[in-house]
């Protein structure tokens, strides 16, 4: 039940910064698809609203589907 409250204490963390599309989390890790630049800060922000520390942020390229 805590791994369950956790999981969607962040979801709902990061859900609320601006920008953010699609949160994919899991434990220790957390996928985000956004519209614009969004800044570190505020992703750490939220995180730790939620009781949580952001380790982490890496920005990866978006993948485009192949036609």
């Amino acid at each position: 039940m805590v791994a369950v409250h956790a999981r969607h204490a962040v979801f709902q963390a990061l859900a609320a910064v601006p920008g953010i599309l699609r949160a994919d989390v899991e434990l220790g890790r957390a996928e985000l698809e956004c519209a614009d630049a969004v800044e570190e800060v505020a992703l750490r922000e939220a995180i730790e609203a939620a009781g949580f520390t952001l380790r982490e942020c890496r920005v990866l390229p978006r993948m485009l589907p192949m036609l």
